[in-house]
């Protein structure tokens, strides 16, 4: 073995011996090490889980996603509901997609709650009755089966497609769905295809507890009474950048049909899902920020607490100091002893945080439901946090045993 490897391990053992000298010191330095370890890997791990969710949602959300409900909003910010408001027509979605050049994709909305039965088995759950484009806006892929086409809009035919949590609780695992029939109210509806699963959205609304079927089938045979006010109108724009732009030309052209003066409140509101989710990854960026700001400050503490502990140990150790110095040893190899002693406290409160954090990320996520991940530059980031921790809260202690006068350290009592 290389000599330098020699006196490396030697080293290494003697500032071990000398932690141990004081297990109960030492371990109490190493756990406020441990705990701000522990809370920045925790921090970065549940804060980039829940950036992935936001993301994902943002994903899920939609193409570039424009939404025109039917209902202005009161003054006080309040909307005042699309359910038997009248404002929004199929004429209205139709001048939409001649007339904005921004919209490339656009298609009329019913929707509400309805009771589904299959044979012994029933289930609430929320119907949205829309053309095929939907499917091609949300981003929504078809599991099973096939989607229903322009054709059965046209028809008027009674078809849908179903969520899985409604297959689910309709149909079980084992029985199939394709081709089935469910019962809403009177009507006699044919399953044609289940949509992939969604999850939950960022509000925790269970995505795929939802039927759709064609605006047509919706609009006459489960709301009936030859209404044809629509709900939303649900568009996708040509690109993000576009979005804001073609919202203007809606409102501008909306605000023509429906012969609204200036001043006036519109009779219709259009919303930018994205933008409040936007804010909500904004927000978990800045709570992560602030939460790593107290670990960092746990840290402190703890780096402050390693520095009493050494600098006690020096003057516990003043005499043995001394003898070292006055046989030959240099100033330099008593304070890089010194400081090899701190950098293995707060290594060892290190390795020990990263242990703790992880354990910490996996009952965070079991808690939240959450896919919490441990990042590995949080892996990476813990021993070297700690190493730099004790080089900066161990050097003066180091330096304070490498200046004594040998003299009079063998003089102390």
């Amino acid at each position: 073995m290389p000599r330098w490897e020699t006196a490396g391990a030697l080293f290494c053992l003697e500032a071990f011996r000398a932690l141990l000298r004081n297990k109960l010191r030492s371990v109490l330095a190493a756990l406020a090490i441990m705990i701000g370890i522990a809370a920045v890997v925790c921090v970065i791990a549940i804060g980039q889980a829940g950036s992935r969710r936001a993301e994902d949602e943002l994903r899920n959300l939609g193409d570039n996603f424009v939404w025109i409900e039917a209902g202005g909003r009161a003054p006080n910010g309040v909307r005042t509901g699309s359910h038997g408001t009248t404002s929004l027509t199929l004429e209205d979605a139709d001048a939409i997609a001649r007339e904005v050049r921004l919209i490339k994709t656009i298609t009329p909305n019913v929707d509400g709650s309805v009771q589904v039965i299959h044979g012994d088995r029933n289930w609430r759950t929320r119907y949205r009755g829309v053309g095929p484009e939907y499917l091609d806006i949300k981003r929504w892929p078809i599991g099973e089966g096939a989607p229903y086409t322009e054709e059965d809009v046209l028809r008027v035919s009674s078809v849908c497609l179903i969520g899985t949590t409604v297959r689910d609780k309709l149909f079980g695992e084992r029985e199939p769905a394709i081709g089935q029939s469910i019962r809403i109210g009177t009507q006699i509806i044919r399953v044609v295809g289940v949509l992939a699963s969604k999850g939950q959205s960022a509000t925790g609304q269970d995505q795929d507890d939802a039927i759709l079927l064609p605006w047509s089938t919706a609009q006459k045979k489960i709301r009936g009474r030859n209404q044809t006010w629509l709900d939303d109108i649900i568009g996708s724009a040509v690109s993000a950048e576009a979005v804001n732009p073609a919202i203007d030309q809606i409102t501008a052209l909306l605000r023509q049909r429906h012969q609204i003066q200036p001043g006036q409140e519109d009779d219709f509101n259009i919303r930018r899902p994205d933008e409040m989710i936007k804010a909500q990854i904004e927000t978990s960026h800045t709570l992560a920020l602030l939460l790593f700001s107290v670990a960092s400050i746990a840290l402190l503490v703890g780096g402050i607490g390693v520095m009493n502990v050494m600098l006690v140990s020096v003057t516990e150790r003043t005499r043995e100091i001394g003898l070292r110095l006055a046989v030959g040893a240099t100033e330099a190899a008593v304070q890089l002893q010194f400081l090899g002693e701190a950098v293995m406290l707060t290594l060892f409160g290190g390795l020990s945080g990263v242990l703790l954090g992880s354990l910490g990320c996996a009952v965070f996520g079991r808690i939240l439901e959450w896919s919490v991940r441990v990042p590995f530059e949080s892996l990476a980031l813990g021993p070297m946090v700690a190493i730099a921790v004790g080089i900066g809260f161990g050097f003066y202690p180091a330096r304070r045993a490498a200046r004594l006068d040998p003299i009079e350290a063998l003089r102390h009592e």
